[in-house]
């Protein structure tokens, strides 16, 4: 990529490329292969009582605490307002997550967990600073973290998980009040969703590569979606005239733009993009293949819906998606074909929400937070770790 100072060769060396795997997890590389795990009801069974740590899981299931806002880890102090996150493997077999800070004020930015490979917690830093309401993002198959700020003109910046090369902010994807990007590794395109209730998506398409095959996040074009109405909704993208939004905001720029309400996470998995919609309570997927637009769950159809306050998307291996709530019930709920049921509840994080979820690269473990913690305030947030037959 041009102006890119991350260490391409290193990244050449871990085997995952557009060529080659799809991003099945929130890793860029996988220790070993990971287990097509069903995770259906059946053998998941029911959730159990909550454990000491306020979480309830199915039999065979075990929760920790990694961190918590204000802890001193290794000279880093965890920070307030964990939100999105995603997983990196390290060449000794350990794992990096990473997680996104959601202040305000320039008081936001990115720290890291660094494990060994027995799951250790071995390190923990700042991966970026001084940003505002770093909210949800994205992993790249170059071993990046891609950090967006839920703000009007908010910016998408590229971080280096490893802590060695500085952050860089990535205008190209646009100016706007990001929430999340998922990357197409087959067609190298970058879906955008848009925190907005009339927020809008996007997809970035590079005009040059790296040597690597990687796109040039700094040299490309961004578009807008709309959605065309048939005997199946199709998508047709428009051209947006100013990215930077100088003078309109991107979403008001195209008259013929279809409107998303409320942009959340967003997720790819072999040829579909998945995301979520929390002003409708929708899962959405589409077909990147054959332009397909379909609503996967929407909690209206339901008298008592399991999944509500849709929000971050991950997914293991074999596709089976887990959504997180924006309070609804705090549980992460995975959908499996015409299956909706939860796979985890905390208990007494009731003016909270479930962000980051990322499965560490051998699928072995789940990460995420409870952004705000029992209390309901972003300086007693909470990391978990959950360990189980994913």
């Amino acid at each position: 990529m041009k102006n890119n100072s991350f260490n391409i060769k290193r990244r050449n060396l871990l085997k995952y490329s557009f060529m080659g795997l799809s991003a099945f997890v929130g890793s860029s590389l996988f220790l070993a292969p990971m287990k097509a795990a069903s995770l259906s009801r059946a053998s998941l069974g029911r959730l159990q009582p909550p454990d000491r740590n306020g979480v309830r899981l199915p039999k065979g299931f075990t929760s920790r605490i990694v961190a918590s806002s204000g802890q001193n880890l290794f000279g880093y102090k965890w920070h307030s307002a964990p939100d999105g996150g995603a997983t990196f493997a390290t060449d000794n077999g350990g794992w990096i997550y990473v997680s996104n800070s959601e202040l305000e004020d320039n008081a936001g930015g990115v720290g890291a967990l660094r494990f060994n490979q027995q799951g250790e917690l071995m390190d923990a830093y700042s991966i970026l600073k001084n940003t505002t309401r770093n909210c949800a993002g994205g992993h790249t198959p170059w071993q990046t973290w891609l950090s967006c700020e839920e703000i009007d003109k908010g910016q998408v910046w590229e971080c280096d998980p490893f802590g060695k090369n500085a952050p860089q902010p990535r205008n190209a994807l646009g100016l706007f009040r990001h929430e999340a990007i998922a990357i197409d590794t087959e067609n190298k395109q970058l879906y955008l969703t848009e925190d907005q209730p009339d927020g809008c998506l996007y997809r970035y398409t590079a005009r040059s590569f790296n040597a690597a095959g990687y796109p040039n996040l700094d040299d490309g074009f961004l578009e807008i979606a709309e959605t065309i109405d048939g005997h199946t909704k199709e998508l047709r993208w428009h051209s947006l005239p100013d990215p930077l939004a100088i003078t309109i905001p991107t979403r008001k720029q195209v008259a013929k733009s279809t409107p998303f309400n409320g942009g959340e996470g967003i997720w790819y998995h072999q040829g579909i993009v998945y995301f979520t919609t929390k002003g409708d309570d929708r899962v959405w997927s589409y077909d990147t293949r054959n332009n397909n637009l379909n609503i996967i769950y929407n909690a209206a159809l339901y008298f008592c819906p399991v999944l509500t306050g849709v929000d971050n998307i991950t997914a293991n291996a074999s596709g089976k998606l887990l959504v997180a709530e924006d309070n609804g019930n705090m549980q992460i709920v995975v959908i499996a074909g015409d299956e909706v049921h939860p796979l985890l509840q905390i208990i007494g994080h009731d003016r909270s929400e479930i962000t980051g979820p990322a499965f560490s690269p051998d699928g072995s473990r789940l990460y995420f937070s409870s952004q705000r913690g029992r209390t309901g305030h972003s300086e007693d947030g909470m990391t978990f770790e959950i360990t189980g037959p994913f």
